[in-house]
């Protein structure tokens, strides 16, 4: 059954917005996922929450957050731009999170997401409001670390054909 939740009252949002952002610039992201709850359980399409949410659970992707958990978030962007641009924000930030694991067999991991996450940015550049670089400084920060990063190779094997057996 669990604990009852006590619901947020619709005066508290703009406090408890400004609180959630703090938490996670403070690095307490599971602080702010929970209150981001709070307030999209009041106001479902509140677009900074869902942001903020979706931000917080890929600062805990080195805490068992998968991918999957940040899928809701990202449907309920009303945005085409959002939507991509966050998508984007998701995979590079999980390539890190493996990358800061430092298991040598997630190379390729992490030089696929990387690549997924730089052509999602390439989409969100296409779709950006004018004056918006954001998709391109992330971008460029993408390929800055795949540059250094270079035996971070991508997996060989899947490029490669099958072997026959006849």
């Amino acid at each position: 059954m669990g604990i009852q939740l006590k619901p947020l009252s619709w005066e508290a949002i703009p406090a408890a917005l400004s609180r959630a952002e703090r938490y996670r610039l403070l690095g307490e992201p599971l602080q702010a996922e929970s209150i981001c709850r709070d307030i999209i359980a009041v106001d479902a399409a509140n677009q900074q929450a869902l942001i903020t949410l979706l931000l917080a659970l890929t600062d805990q992707f080195g805490e068992g957050i998968s991918m999957q958990e940040t899928a809701q978030a990202l449907e309920a962007l009303s945005g085409a731009y959002e939507r991509v641009y966050y998508n984007a924000i998701v995979h590079e930030r999980r390539a890190l999170a493996l990358f800061r694991r430092g298991d040598f067999r997630s190379g390729a991991a992490v030089h696929s997401l990387m690549q997924e996450a730089m052509a999602l940015y390439e989409q969100a550049e296409a779709l950006r409001p004018p004056g918006n670089d954001d998709a391109v400084l992330r971008w460029n920060a993408c390929a800055r670390f795949l540059n250094r990063t270079p035996y971070l190779a991508p997996d060989r094997r899947a490029a490669e054909p099958a072997l026959s057996s006849e």
